[in-house]
């Protein structure tokens, strides 16, 4: 299973991880969630808000849960092609952050996303 591993898979093998766990997080507390994410308190606490990141999380762990599926069958072209469509939800991330007043965060989520989309 592990006889084509290289240290440059070790990047994406975290994004899966981080995607797959990560994700799950809203399903215990979603007003948790929502602030580690980013967003302000104002948000957190709004049970649509808490609705809406528990339902975008399931959509994030089947990714993280794709790229681990992916790796293993030694499809790395589609790993590499969920990463760089990765990108694109890095860009959204920040730019609903910046929206919402939290500009480090947006600036973080617009930089990891890109990281991302460039490993891939």
């Amino acid at each position: 299973m592990f006889d084509d591993f290289a240290l440059q898979h070790v990047p994406p093998l975290l994004v899966a991880a981080a995607l797959t766990f990560g994700g799950l997080m809203p399903l215990f507390n979603a007003e948790y969630a929502i602030l580690e994410f980013g967003l302000p308190k104002h948000v957190a606490v709004s049970k649509p808000a808490q609705s809406i990141m528990i339902v975008s999380s399931a959509r994030i762990t089947a990714i993280g849960i794709a790229l681990f599926t992916f790796y293993l069958q030694g499809h790395l072209e589609a790993v590499d092609t969920i990463l760089l469509i990765l990108g694109y939800v890095g860009l959204v991330d920040g730019y609903v952050c910046w929206l919402e007043g939290v500009p480090g965060k947006a600036t973080f989520r617009t930089l990891s996303g890109t990281l991302i989309a460039a490993w891939g």
